[in-house]
Parts: structure tokens; sequence; C-alpha cells
């Protein structure tokens, strides 16, 4: 579904990817795993056409992405929700998630999505006149996801989903991303709790300095010795 080959990108003279290339299958949950700094978020808005690479292809279903300004990229299927969620904090539950209908390919069927987010989260139905800068952590989490699945996206890349959640409340985030992908969405998940994000993927990479250094299932990264001393403190 997606394929990401030979991408580098610099900040002024500094190459924050150096030569990454991975594959998405479609209908997978694919997660990305690194230290702060090693280049996880810069690959994630690299893809979501926020950063402009210097060399490399982004590839969406055979199609040659690379370079697209991020509403084109949007409107053909890519959603991402954001690390800090980065919603409207002024604006109400309902009207954020209004904004995340604002793609032309999501227009025509905002009502059945919206059912479909308060289906999903029941707790942002009973809030949706609430302004989303009043909302706890767990539903500002909550309206961040909907948001992005308002646009109708095929494929969801989550930034750090969990950060600065309590425990609890990260079960339940993590929850509905393994529900979603169950229901067909595929997801590329960037996430601090690396145990957890390895036994959701189907398979994952590790980048190190803006590299990937290795790549297999998450049963084979979470068996990995590097993996655990590095990542899980074992």
């Amino acid at each position: 579904m997606l394929t990401v080959e030979n991408l580098e990108v610099f900040y002024g003279d500094v190459r924050a990817l150096d030569g990454v290339s991975l594959t998405v299958e479609q209908g997978s949950i694919v997660a990305i795993v690194g230290a702060n700094g090693a280049g996880k978020t810069t690959l994630i808005r690299t893809i979501a056409g926020m950063l402009r690479p210097a060399r490399g292809h982004i590839m969406l279903r055979q199609t040659d992405i690379t370079g697209l300004p991020s509403h084109r990229i949007c409107d053909l299927g890519i959603g991402q929700v954001a690390e800090g969620r980065q919603l409207f904090p002024t604006l109400s539950v309902l009207e954020n998630l209004e904004m995340g209908a604002m793609l032309p390919r999501a227009r025509w069927n905002q009502d059945r999505n919206l059912d479909h987010v308060f289906a999903l989260f029941p707790r942002l139905a009973e809030r949706k006149e609430q302004l989303a800068g009043t909302l706890s952590g767990g539903e500002q989490q909550m309206l961040a996801i909907g948001r992005c699945l308002m646009g109708k996206p095929d494929l969801v890349m989550f930034d750090e989903p969990s950060l600065g959640l309590a425990p609890a409340v990260v079960q339940s985030v993590l929850q509905t991303i393994r529900d979603l992908n169950r229901e067909g969405l595929t997801c590329v998940l960037v996430e601090q709790n690396v145990a957890v994000s390895l036994k959701l993927a189907s398979r994952a990479y590790v980048l190190e300095n803006g590299r990937v250094t290795l790549t297999g299932t998450g049963e084979e990264l979470l068996a990995d010795d590097r993996v655990r001393q590095a990542y899980l403190g074992i």
C-alpha cells in the first residue's frame, strides 16, 4: 500500500533521514521505534507532505506522491494523528470533527463518518458542544483520532498517541487502534511504549540516527537482544 524508497531529508545542513526505506502492506500495523531524535516524526511528516525530501520516493498504491502538498496526500487517503494532538482548542468537539471532514473525499459521507466516530468514542458524543481545550488528555486524544477518521483515510499514521496519558487511558487508545485495524484500517504506529507497539505490529522498523538499522515482525524484534537492551531495559 505504501512504499518509501531511499528517503533523505535535511534540516538545513543536518541530515535527519539517511536512505530510509520501508513498506506498509494493506491492512497491517507497522511500528516504527527508536530513541528521541532518531527521525521518527520527520519520517511521518515527510510522508504526510509537510516536509520535502531531498532524495527518494514515496509511493502510495503505485502512485508517486513524493513532494505533493499535504492536502493532496490527505485526499489520497493518508491521515495523520499528530504528536501532541494539535486540536483547535477554542472550537467545540463537533467543530473539530467537522474540520476533519473538509477533504473532498469525505464531504459526501460526513454524517455517516460522524456516526462512526461517535459509536467509537461515545464520550465525544456526550461532549460534542464542549470546547476541545477543556477536555481531558484522553478525551483530546479520542478527538484527535476522531477528527482524522472524519477524513475517511485508508491509512493512518499515529505519532506518539499515548504521550502524556495515564496508563489506563493508554490501554484504551491502543485498543482503539487495534479495533480500527481489525475493521480494515492500515496503521503506521510511532509509539514510545515499544513493547506494546511491537506486540501490536505485524512488521516493525528500528530507526537510529535517521537510518533503519533493524526490521522484522513485531515478535522478532521483541525477541531481539539489541532491542530488548536498548528499548525494553532487559
